[in-house]
């Protein structure tokens, strides 16, 4: 699914060898065979019986979601919340919303007796923000405004009454900060958006101290004492040099930030407003970005960063905070963990137990016990070891780039001359991660090899990486992807007459400039809510990505100054070259991707006489996420794959 890490140019708004010959002709053992059975579709996508578990913050409650039918309706994903003794729920849940068009995403508490969760319509984006109160079940939309987008800037912890949202009523184009009371429903404008500011940054008592402003191109890092002042620059760089503040330093005088000032890639740093030139430079590594980093609100003190290089890795400031994930991994061996939820005294946490071949099970840690009780599984459907393992490899472009990806083979199958799936990921400007992956998983229980591809321009890799990818959709991009299916030839995987490409978002545009360009490569092509003309697809972006346009032009191109070359790459526009199957699936609500990309794709087919299987939902946007439509999607993917590419 298109996720919102990954969904078209999502980092744009914030700012080998494999060998595989050990595996060809080894007997077939009973455990194989058993991973070699097919398992039902709809439970690879189905929502979970229970997921998204949270404790209030004095731990006397435990909160998850759950699939249920409201008034006869499919069944949607809506918060339960059951008393806690201890680490155990005991009673009977409680039912607290009564969501029926659409599954809700995530939510969080506010202290013990608030919920707070986000909801669009029919996929648009337009968030509102909605209050639950637990005790009396009453429900409130904080933003009713038509066409507007909130989201909350910042929960006020220590405030039980208050919350931060910013949204952008009065401007489109840009977003406001609100102080809300979440008792009577009223708010005050704390931060007025002069129209250069991309995002707010709040200190540990909830004031907004930091900014970042825009001018298109250059990123300032704005900065002020207190909010009776006026903010002051602390730095201004270029769009392709990252400044990103994550959190104040304890005594609220400093900022932890993500930067590469001077350096290739993302490091974590001190930036002292009386010499914001001169970085402290707290961690980085060599190899990748970092991608973030982790505090003790209640001990002040930081945690640990994390980044991935060909799986997750994190790296540890705090002596406590490493013993406490030993003691986890001690429990569960062979997992990722990742902290979910905890308590405000920090002694009882929801943690996560994953990996690449199960999206794991949940427990409550007792802390001062060392104790787990497991609360579920979140796909208790499909056996672990019935799945594939997911596999880091790397190759080399044409160009001489290093290129990193993943592998998943179809378990119990040499990996010999197999039908083959490319799947370029959405963003562009993400990168695909070692883990559990529903998709991957079902196409290798199916019988097909899959390669995800971190192609230039993917994020993670460090500034020349990512900026070797401007300009270069269809291009270099595409070469890289290309590179990665002869790689599959080569190595002796893939069958080249039953090698498919299927994307999303990005993912979709690479696919269909796979059909479009290198035609002779691929038997079958799955575009998901995809670009297909570069023109107008700059043209209709949502209005408040209008302060990032000049460096979407600049990393994509200028509708007038590049218009030969967006006409060369854009596949609707190219669409006599295409000769190869193809299925679309839209949602008509796409506010990413307007629908209009995948009709002028289908039509331009159509024209020439060419059927082109298409699929659209009036109550999707970017991406499905209602049950009933992914099902709908999978299976016409699945027949669609099978048809033409004969695992």
């Amino acid at each position: 699914m298109i996720s919102r890490s990954n969904g078209i140019l999502a980092a744009a708004m914030v700012g080998i060898a494999f060998g595989v010959a050990g595996c060809a002709g080894a007997p077939q053992s009973a455990a194989t065979a058993e991973s070699a059975a097919q398992y039902p579709l709809r439970d690879f996508f189905r929502n979970p019986e229970k997921s998204h578990f949270r404790l209030s913050d004095g731990g006397r409650m435990l909160s998850f979601m759950q699939p249920v039918s409201i008034d006869g309706q499919p069944p949607r994903m809506n918060i339960y919340v059951q008393a806690l003794e201890g680490s155990r729920p005991v009673g009977e849940p409680r039912l607290l919303t009564a969501e029926s068009a659409r599954d809700i995403s995530s939510y969080a508490w506010k202290g013990d007796d608030t919920i707070l969760f986000q909801k669009d319509f029919g996929g648009d984006e337009n968030f509102h923000v909605v209050a639950v109160d637990v005790p009396t079940g009453k429900i409130t939309d904080l933003t009713p405004f038509e066409g507007v987008r909130a989201g909350i800037e910042d929960d006020l912890e220590d405030d039980p009454d208050h919350i931060l949202i910013s949204h952008n009523q009065r401007e489109p184009m840009v977003f406001d900060v609100y102080r809300y009371n979440l008792r009577n429903g009223t708010s005050v404008r704390v931060a007025e958006n002069p129209g250069n500011i991309l995002g707010w940054q709040t200190d540990h008592q909830g004031r907004i101290r930091a900014a970042i402003a825009t001018d298109g191109l250059n990123s300032t890092l704005l900065y002020r004492d207190s909010e009776e002042e006026d903010f002051r620059t602390l730095a201004t760089v270029d769009f392709k040099t990252t400044v990103s503040p994550l959190f104040f330093t304890f005594d609220d005088r400093k900022l932890y930030a993500l930067s590469n000032r001077g350096r290739d890639k993302i490091a974590l740093v001190i930036i002292d407003p009386a010499h914001p030139d001169q970085e402290e430079l707290v961690f980085e590594t060599t190899e990748v970005d970092l991608d973030g980093a982790a505090y003790s609100r209640l001990r002040k003190v930081l945690t640990s960063a994390y980044y991935q290089t060909s799986t997750p890795q994190q790296h540890f400031f705090d002596d406590s905070t490493e013993k406490l994930f030993a003691r986890l991994h001690s429990h569960l061996p062979g997992y990722e963990i990742t902290p979910q939820s905890a308590t405000r005294d920090e002694r009882k946490l929801v943690v996560a137990a994953w990996n690449d071949r199960t999206p794991g099970a949940r427990y409550i840690y007792d802390v001062d016990a060392d104790s787990l009780d497991k609360l579920g599984d979140i796909n208790p459907w499909i056996p672990e070891h019935a799945m594939a393992q997911v596999q880091p490899v790397q190759y080399t472009s044409r160009d001489g780039l290093t290129l990193h990806g993943y592998l998943t083979l179809p378990p119990g199958k040499p990996a010999r001359d197999l039908a083959c799936v490319v799947n370029p990921h959405g963003g562009p400007w993400a990168r695909d991660s070692w883990g559990y992956n529903p998709e991957a998983q079902f196409l290798a229980n199916r019988g097909f090899c899959v390669l995800q591809i971190n192609f230039r321009g993917s994020t993670g890799y460090g500034r020349a990486f990512w900026e070797a990818g401007f300009g270069q959709w269809g291009l270099r991009m595409q070469d890289d992807i290309t590179d990665g299916v002869n790689w599959l030839v080569e190595q002796g995987i893939a069958d080249p007459s039953r090698i498919g490409i299927y994307g999303g978002s990005y993912g979709g545009y690479a696919t269909l400039a796979g059909i479009t360009y290198t035609p002779e490569l691929y038997a079958a092509a799955v575009d998901y809510v995809g670009v297909s003309n570069l023109l107008t697809f700059m043209n209709t972006v949502p209005p408040y990505w209008k302060p990032i346009m000049p460096k979407l032009y600049e990393m994509v191109g200028h509708p007038e100054h590049d218009r030969e070359r967006l006409t060369a790459t854009s596949p609707a526009l190219n669409a006599e070259r295409i000769r190869t199957p193809l299925f679309i699936a839209q949602g008509a609500q796409d506010p990413r991707v307007n629908k209009a990309e995948s009709d002028q794709m289908v039509e331009a087919l159509r024209q020439r006489g060419i059927e082109v299987e298409y699929m659209v939902k009036d109550n999707e946007g970017h991406g499905f996420h209602n049950d009933e439509n992914k099902f709908e999607f999978y299976e016409a993917m699945e027949r669609f794959l099978t048809e033409h590419l004969k695992p």
